[in-house]
């Protein structure tokens, strides 16, 4: 087993969590939101990116608008739906209990092993 491959699907497992986020508190086009996670250490390529927002919007947890840029195409501004903001809501409260589950796990093995 790769531990390349085991970090991949990890990060892949929280990526749409973090992508609902982003947009929590405003609209975000493609490059922020792949700014934001490369700056938080989460690397994602375009194409892996564009699936998952169509993904989400076909979900109805996303929408989108086109808006008018001064230094090239219009861009899409991906933000969050009342259902998409529900949805987020629900996995923080998910994501803060794994989180506390997790570290009950791993801190409790890493004291035996002391």
């Amino acid at each position: 087993m790769k531990i390349e491959n085991t970090k991949a699907q990890m990060r892949k497992g929280v990526l749409e969590y973090c992508i609902l986020s982003i947009l929590k508190d405003e609209d975000a086009y493609v490059a922020e939101i792949l700014e934001t996670l490369k700056d938080a250490k989460l690397l994602v390529v375009e194409g892996t990116i564009y699936p998952l927002l169509t993904r989400l919007k076909n979900a109805g947890l996303l929408n989108y608008r086109w808006e008018e840029s001064t230094s090239g195409p219009p861009r899409k501004y991906y933000g969050l739906t009342d259902t998409g903001k529900l949805f987020l809501n629900e996995l923080s409260s998910t994501w803060d209990d794994l989180q506390k589950a997790v570290s009950l796990v791993t801190n409790q093995k890493a004291k035996n092993n002391e």
